[in-house]
Parts: C-alpha cells; structure tokens; sequence
C-alpha cells in the first residue's frame, strides 16, 4: 500500500533527524543553499503567477513545486528540521547541541542560497522596479517589514503569529510527505499543507530571505535592520516555536517512536543515506 501510518511516520522523523545531525558542515551549507534557491525560485513563480492573473491563489496553487524539490531529493530547509530534529531529541537519537547546530548550518545555508537567487533575478529582471514581477517583490517586500514596523508591538504580534500558523502548515508538508511511499503520492500530499500557508499570506523565515533582500535590492525603501528587526528575527523564532511544539513534541506525543528507532547519531556522517520509502528532504 502507498499509505504510511501515522506511528511509522514519527518512527521515519526520529531516522531522518539522526541522518540530518550527522551530516557534514559542508552538506548542510550545499544543502541548505539548493533549498534557498529553490524555494527563490517557487516564490518568484507564484509572484509571476499573481501578476499575470491578478489572483493570489493560483500563485499559491503553484508555489509549492519549490518544496517539493527539496522534499524529493533529500536537501536541507531550517523550517522543517525545527519539527524532525525536536523529535528525533526528544526521542533520544540526537543532541539538543547536535539539533542547535543542524539549524544553524542550515538557516545559514538557506540564506545563502536565497541570496544568489535574489541577485540573479534581480538581474534578469533588468535590476530595477520596471517589471510587473519587480514591482511585485518592492511591494510584498515593503509589506513584511515598514508595514509590521508602523504598527509597533501590534505589528510584531502580527508577524509572530503568521509565521507560527505558517510553519505549522509547512511541517506538515515534511510530514505529509512520508505518508507516501511514491513519487505521485508524496507531491500530492505535500502540496496540500504548503498551498494553505501561502495561500493566506503566512511568514515564512526562508521565503523571506528571498523576498526582503531582492526586494531591496530592487528598489524597495527597507533598511537591513528593518528587514532584520521587523522580519527576519521574529519570523525565525516563531518558525521554531511553531515547528518544533505543534508538529514536533505534538506528533511525538501522540505516537511515542518505537525503541529501534532511537539510536544516538554518530558524530558524522559519510555519504548520503536513503530511507527506504521516505525523504530525507525537510
């Protein structure tokens, strides 16, 4: 069968967080920065869907093919390891310090690559606010970071509470994802949870590493600290709370990991190892 229960999904959590703690520095860094450039890719896609039909939910309908690549082919998104290495931990097979360092890696590895995107499309937009797309980014990126500021405290509560719901709905893609064991099956159902977070306009820590800056870049009048102060950290901080209390202590609540599962990671990993039915994508 194609479906995978809810306890051999939590089981599948526990292994891909101990194959994540294991990885290299240098794997995290790649890894992380194909997942940047992916998801940069997915979000000027949906931005160019938005300009072109005018409708926000066919921009949300396709944004997720950026996910799913990195879900497919095993790389590395801060946002979803806050879920797998909360569990794997809590089960046992990692480190709270190994957990700490996977993120950090990799929040750094994103920002990287979400960066290199933003500097091409900026390029290959004509490296102004000419184009449709380019006026799009200035807007989207003066709304996450000026518009939140002018509201003070109220705004912070805003944007602290779109990133929990979004990164809710962004690990349970990572988890709906290995409740399937084919290719059909995992894009399918990890294309669900992924539509309804950008759909409503959530904040998410890596999209905006890619949205922010090129906007910037592109002419929106946002300062790094705005975008730092006012986004990025309280964006990043709620993606952890979210991912790691709702999706990861939640499910290993509800389906405690069988034993087997629980082994503690070794200190590094050597080459890529593959679960059989599942992802390592996160």
């Amino acid at each position: 069968m194609d479906y995978v229960a809810p306890a051999e999904v939590v089981n599948t959590m526990v292994q891909l967080g101990r194959k994540k703690a294991a990885l290299s520095t240098p794997q995290l860094l790649l890894r992380g920065a194909v997942s940047g450039a992916f998801l940069g890719f997915a979000t000027s896609l949906a931005l160019t869907a938005t300009v072109q039909t005018g409708v926000g939910l066919v921009g949300a309908l396709v944004f997720p093919v950026g996910f799913v690549m990195i879900v497919l082919f095993g790389m590395e998104l801060v946002t979803g390891n806050f879920a797998l290495l909360t569990t794997s931990t809590l089960a046992g097979a990692t480190t709270a310090g190994q957990a700490v360092r996977n993120w950090a890696w990799v929040f750094l590895g994103n920002l990287l690559g979400s960066l290199l995107y933003g500097v091409l499309l900026v390029a290959a937009l004509g490296g102004d606010g000419g184009h449709p797309v380019a006026a799009k980014l200035i807007a989207v990126a003066e709304a996450k970071t000026v518009a939140y500021q002018a509201q003070g405290p109220q705004g912070l509560l805003r944007v602290g509470a779109k990133a929990v719901l979004c990164n809710w709905m962004v690990c349970m893609g990572v988890l709906m994802a290995l409740t399937a064991r084919s290719t059909a099956g995992k894009i399918l159902a990890a294309w669900l949870p992924i539509t309804t977070f950008f759909a409503q306009g959530f904040e998410h820590s890596v999209v905006n590493m890619f949205v922010i800056p090129t906007g910037i870049l592109l002419g929106a009048e946002v300062s790094l600290a705005q975008w730092w102060l006012w986004n990025q950290l309280p964006v990043t901080l709620a993606n952890l709370l979210s991912g790691a209390v709702f999706v990861g202590v939640v499910f290993w609540a509800c389906y405690p990991p069988q034993k087997a599962a629980t082994s503690p990671a070794p200190a590094s990993a050597p080459s890529e190892p593959q679960l059989a039915g599942a992802s390592s994508g996160s």
